[in-house]
């Protein structure tokens, strides 16, 4: 069973870079069978959806946050981590980072908490 976590720093200036990493075990971030996507969910508001990275390496945003974000990975670590630039205090969320099974058995990291505070 895959199974992920995520981790980062809790607080973050508005203006900076957040950065957070998935970390996986239980199955490799470039097989074939799993996507691996980040979703993030505000206090009070429903989930969004912030991208997702296919097994080859291919990357796909959302496109309100596209200008913003990169995802990139370590194959080696077998990691996957989310970049958001120019942090706002509406980017604070709980982060989610999530396996995406070919025949929809979705795996989820238990989250982190992100605050964009001065």
């Amino acid at each position: 069973q895959v199974q992920l976590q995520e981790s980062g720093p809790g607080l973050v200036k508005p203006s900076q870079t957040l950065s957070l990493t998935c970390t996986v075990s239980g199955g490799s971030i470039t097989t074939s069978y799993y996507a691996w996507s980040w979703i993030r969910q505000p206090p009070g508001k429903g989930l969004e959806w912030m991208g997702v990275k296919a097994f080859d390496g291919s990357t796909y945003y959302n496109p309100s946050l596209e200008s913003r974000t990169s995802m990139i990975r370590d194959t080696g670590k077998n990691q996957f981590f989310l970049q958001l630039t120019s942090v706002t205090p509406e980017d604070t969320a709980v982060y989610y980072c999530i396996a995406m099974g070919a025949a929809g058995d979705d795996y989820w990291g238990q989250g982190t908490q992100v605050t964009v505070s001065s």
